[in-house]
């Protein structure tokens, strides 16, 4: 393997096609301002290296970088590339991720716009991100211990599994299709609307007008906060710990178990209250 120490880029392609290669402590930086330093590259490692050029990593297969920053410079970094690791690195430019395959991030502080697009094989651990509209039609997802502050989150992904995490985001999981969250904390308005197959276990649910125009809806053992409004015409089988604040207009067949509910809406021009079941504890 060729072996890349201590040097510094800043011109176009600087390292163009570079395969079977290891890159240490080296910065893509200066005044030259090239973009594009690994593209058609493959079988690369970067280590302990500092990148501040646009669009670093394109049409790459088999890379990993570890304690590695991107700067906020380095916009659209990662774009149809196949099998990229990121171990313990910073990763603040917009748009870095596109229509890759096989991601996995473990250790990461991203602070990134549009995080994720039409991406899927993906993994993530022990992660921080502040995106707008991240992971937007990506699939066949896992995430454990993500810590992610941001809007409109998972809009359009499918085959999803989230444990352990806190999510601050507005408009979470719209669309979404056979998403499961688990022993998580999930913060926003809108949660969950138009989505099929959302299962949420053993979740705290936190946010105005939660989980409307679902199908398939379940919940196991969630707690809520500041959930009114909640289920209107989704098809959903809810099992809530405590309170939730109010109910409105859930599909048919739909069955609600709560220990106290604040306001139960059933409009027979809207629902079919004959058909709904509610049960308080």
């Amino acid at each position: 393997m060729q072996k890349i120490f201590d040097l510094t880029f800043d011109e176009e392609r600087a390292l163009y096609a570079l395969k079977n290669a290891e890159v240490n402590n080296c910065k893509f930086d200066g005044p030259a301002d090239g973009e594009s330093a690994f593209k058609e590259c493959g079988n690369i490692i970067v280590n302990n290296s500092y990148f501040n050029l646009r669009y670093p990593f394109w049409h790459n297969t088999n890379t990993a970088i570890k304690n590695c920053e991107l700067t906020e410079n380095c916009r659209a970094a990662i774009w149809y590339s196949e099998g990229f690791t990121a171990e313990n690195c910073k990763m603040n430019g917009i748009k870095a991720f596109r229509e890759c395959k096989g991601i996995s991030l473990d250790s990461v502080t991203a602070n990134s716009p549009e995080y994720f697009w039409r991406c899927n094989d993906i993994r993530i651990k022990d992660t921080e991100i502040i995106s707008e509209y991240p992971f937007f039609e990506c699939s066949d997802i896992v995430i454990d211990k993500l810590n992610m502050t941001g809007k409109y989150s998972f809009q359009y992904v499918e085959n999803a599994v989230i444990e352990n995490s806190i999510l601050t985001t507005k408009d979470a999981f719209w669309h979404s299709k056979n998403v499961t969250v688990k022993d998580s904390v999930i913060r926003g308005e809108y949660l969950g609307w138009y989505s099929e197959n959302l299962h949420l276990i053993r979740c705290k649910i936190i946010g105005t007008q939660p989980l409307c125009y679902c199908k398939g809806l379940v919940l196991e053992d969630c707690e809520t906060e500041g959930c009114d409004l909640s289920f209107e015409r989704s098809e959903v089988n809810a099992a809530i710990k405590g309170e939730i604040e109010s109910i409105k207009n859930p599909a048919p067949n739909s069955v609600i178990t709560a220990d106290k509910i604040g306001e139960i809406i059933l409009e027979k021009e809207f629902c079919e209250p004959d058909k709904v079941t509610i049960h308080i504890r």
